[in-house]
């Protein structure tokens, strides 16, 4: 009888001991009840970030197997001034970014995505680390004429591709391109591959993006030039990319802030993303994040 007790006492002791002791979350960083999200990732030396694979914003490089693109880039130079060394990547769909972020399968958004009043009432933004404009992939020698999202909207029997969670979606929405004339891709790639296979006759991305997979492509396709950048409610839609972190990690988003602020328009940054396609005409300017968050402007009602 003592021997039970004994071991009950123990059993016990041990469940006690489990509960009190710290625990992994799936950042790897060991989680305690007072602790914030940027110190348990100081403590690890090491964060999660979630990247959607397009470039030249954050994808995995073939060749290396590395994490890379404008935002992990940033990224790694920002924390590990802040003693966070060690970026691990979590590949999602774009759509999928903020509900994983929210979800804690990750802690920082780092994909280069857009500062939406939309998605601000869901996540903080730091503050952008640049600002670019659209354009849309065609079929070489452009034979359908498209130069806009009003030619598609003109045209009931052109297709548009986009990529799902993307701005782009929106401004096709707001420009009077039809539900039924949208073709919906979970990445840049596929929407790529959507239009060489005839599916779309046009895939709308960031400037950047367009480039980058043209680029690789290998030929039969261009980017429509000119291109008719999208007017909304009287305003150019210009984009401004930053990165994304929960609600509730304000430090952590000041301190990222608080490095972004001498690096971004720097000529070490400069000299970082230019291998991306990035120049002195996509820096972002003074915009910040309660501005592109709180100001009406062209992007108020616009998101993917």
């Amino acid at each position: 009888m003592q021997r039970a007790a004994t071991g009950f006492a123990c059993l016990a002791l041990l469940a006690a001991l489990a509960a009190c002791s710290p625990r992994e979350n799936e950042s790897g960083a060991v989680a305690g009840a007072d602790q914030t999200t940027m110190q348990k990732a100081i403590a690890t030396k090491k964060i999660r970030v979630g990247y959607a694979n397009e470039a030249p914003f954050a994808y995995q490089d073939p060749a290396s197997g590395r994490l890379t693109g404008e935002a992990p880039e940033i990224a790694r130079v920002v924390l590990s001034r802040m003693g966070i060394v060690e970026v691990q990547g979590v590949l999602t769909e774009f759509g999928a970014l903020i509900p994983g972020l929210q979800a804690g399968r990750f802690d920082i958004i780092a994909a280069g995505m857009y500062v939406l009043p939309p998605r601000c009432r869901q996540i903080a933004f730091s503050n952008p680390t640049y600002g670019i404009s659209d354009a849309f992939a065609v079929e070489a020698g452009n034979p359908k004429g498209v130069h806009g999202y009003g030619d598609i909207a003109g045209k009931p029997e052109l297709k548009l591709g986009v990529v799902t969670g993307a701005v782009e979606n929106g401004y096709a929405k707001a420009l009077g391109v039809k539900p039924d004339q949208l073709l919906i891709f979970p990445d840049a790639p596929s929407a790529l591959e959507g239009l060489k296979s005839g599916r779309i006759d046009a895939y709308a991305g960031t400037r950047l993006t367009v480039e980058s997979l043209l680029d690789k492509a290998g030929g039969g396709m261009e980017s429509a030039q000119p291109f008719t950048e999208p007017v909304i409610d009287g305003h150019k839609a210009r984009g401004y990319g930053a990165f994304g972190f929960r609600k509730e990690d304000k430090d952590f988003v000041n301190a990222f802030n608080a490095q972004l602020k001498g690096f971004i328009g720097s000529s070490d940054h400069l000299k970082l993303v230019h291998p991306f396609g990035f120049g002195p005409g996509d820096m972002p300017g003074p915009v910040t994040a309660d501005q592109l968050c709180h100001e009406p402007n062209a992007q108020e009602h616009i998101d993917g």
